[in-house]
């Protein structure tokens, strides 16, 4: 079975929320999941020592052990741990799906550009909306029946 990081912001209950539909689809879909905020030491909020150290390397492992990052790309701005989650991913081949479900116009340069050039030419394929990221990866996990 394919293994995805759900990478994504995650400071507020609508950011944690949208995240959260993301992994819910990505499960429908097939696939088991790494949700940070749910999976990680994101999720036990304690005060233990060097934790930004063990948050960093726990969310380096879980995006070198997946398969696929889907990455919450809204916002004015995406988010800047998002956006290193997608660089390291890029950087270590892996299969990336951006989610921009957000309406809002950017100020952009080029005429098919909606992201900032070094997010979207950094993912495989954008998505704009939950059941479009549905299709997509029903459609990606058919080319892998035997994982």
């Amino acid at each position: 079975m394919l293994h995805v990081y759900v990478a994504g912001p995650l400071f507020d209950e609508g950011e944690r929320w949208f995240d959260e539909q993301i992994d819910r689809v990505v499960r429908d879909a097939g696939f088991t999941t790494f949700l940070p905020h749910r999976d990680g030491f994101e999720a036990a909020r304690a005060d233990v020592p060097e934790i930004m150290q063990r948050i960093f390397r726990e969310d380096v492992e879980a995006i070198d052990a997946s398969d696929l990052i889907v990455a919450n790309l809204n916002g004015v701005a995406t988010d800047d741990g998002t956006a290193w989650e997608l660089g390291y991913g890029f950087a270590r081949h892996k299969h990336i799906v951006g989610v921009y479900s957000d309406w809002r116009t950017r100020m952009v340069r080029f005429p098919d550009q909606t992201l900032n050039v070094m997010l979207q030419c950094s993912v495989n394929h954008l998505v704009r909306s939950l059941d479009e990221l549905a299709d997509y990866l029903r459609n990606y996990a058919a080319q892998y029946p035997s994982t």
